[in-house]
């Protein structure tokens, strides 16, 4: 199944109305799909780009200033700095309390009893007895996917948690190959998941063109997870930093955000960063089609395969 451009402008016009009002501070909030909540259109990421605060109070004072701007949907990991920004998070929840907050946060090990000791530590870390989401990281290739589904695998285990409402909805997380993902998304009962998308119209790591640019998360998983009222974020809005002298950062911004997700997740290793991006998401009007196709043809055409080519191997740790 796919989902025209102008399928792509409605729905991302449609968001950007009434029902998806802004906040008192002003960012756009959209509705997580299938989970109902409410979240901001940008998402702090806290992965490589949260660690580049070096000094801890820095690291904080950046986050406070993230959620004291409006922004309410954190995203971490496990594996983010071996669970130092896990760490960092869960002090600031601890600070400022959780209300009001979406908390995501991703395991990597595909065997479940790796898996549960990995979340038990996440919770230590994020100081909370539950998270809003929790995502299987990073999924790569066909044999990745079944050892997430096998009998011992990863998946049942949060199945379970979810039941438990230890983790309050369930995902995956793909910046490899779409194809993969979509098969996931296809059959798998998950809430949520959050995939690269972004103007260059990323994702194919496997033996075929990488410049195809209907190999690509955008026109492969994204529809799946449309078609199945998934909550869908965004990432790798620059493309690990390669699209960020190629194009307005503003306009990168917006395509992603002009596509049928809830939130944008950026990593901003700058407080000035996190003010230009609120300002972008406060101020956000979706991509006229006509830019969406220009832009994205463009960069696609001349970026596309090196960068498949460097997510083959990408891992944001």
């Amino acid at each position: 199944m796919s989902i025209s451009r102008r399928k792509f402008m409605e729905s991302a016009a449609i968001v950007s109305l009434g029902a998806n009002a802004a906040t008192a501070s002003g960012i756009p909030m959209r509705t997580l799909g299938k989970t109902g909540a409410r979240v901001s259109l940008l998402a702090f990421g806290s992965g490589s780009r949260f660690l580049a605060y070096k000094e801890e109070d820095q690291a904080l004072a950046a986050l406070h200033h993230a959620l004291d701007l409006g922004i309410n949907y954190i995203d971490t990991a496990a594996s983010y700095g071996d669970g130092l920004s896990e760490q960092r998070v869960g002090k600031v929840l601890k600070a400022r309390g959780r209300k009001g907050l979406w908390l995501a946060t991703k395991v990597e090990p595909r065997n479940g009893d790796e898996a549960m000791r990995i979340i038990e530590r996440s919770l230590k870390n994020l100081q909370v007895d539950y998270v809003d989401l929790l995502h299987m990281h990073s999924l790569t290739t066909p044999e990745d996917l079944a050892a997430i589904e096998a009998k011992d695998g990863v998946l049942n285990r949060l199945y379970k948690l979810r039941d438990q409402k230890v983790a309050r909805h369930i995902g995956i997380t793909c910046h490899t190959d779409p194809t993969v993902l979509k098969t996931a998304l296809e059959r798998l009962d998950l809430d949520c998941t959050q995939m690269a998308l972004n103007a260059a119209r990323i994702g194919m790591a496997a033996e075929v063109k990488y410049d195809d640019p209907k190999m690509s998360f955008e026109s492969l998983a994204l529809p799946v997870a449309q078609r199945k009222n998934m909550g869908i974020t965004a990432m790798k809005i620059f493309a690990q930093d390669k699209l960020t002298n190629k194009a307005a950062t503003e306009k990168l911004i917006r395509y992603s955000m002009s596509l049928p997700v809830a939130a944008a997740v950026i990593g901003m290793p700058k407080v000035d960063f996190i003010n230009q991006n609120v300002e972008v998401a406060k101020n956000f009007k979706p991509l006229p089609e006509s830019e969406m196709k220009e832009l994205s043809t463009e960069l696609s055409q001349k970026y596309k395969a090196q960068i498949d080519r460097f997510f083959a191997a990408h891992r944001d740790c």
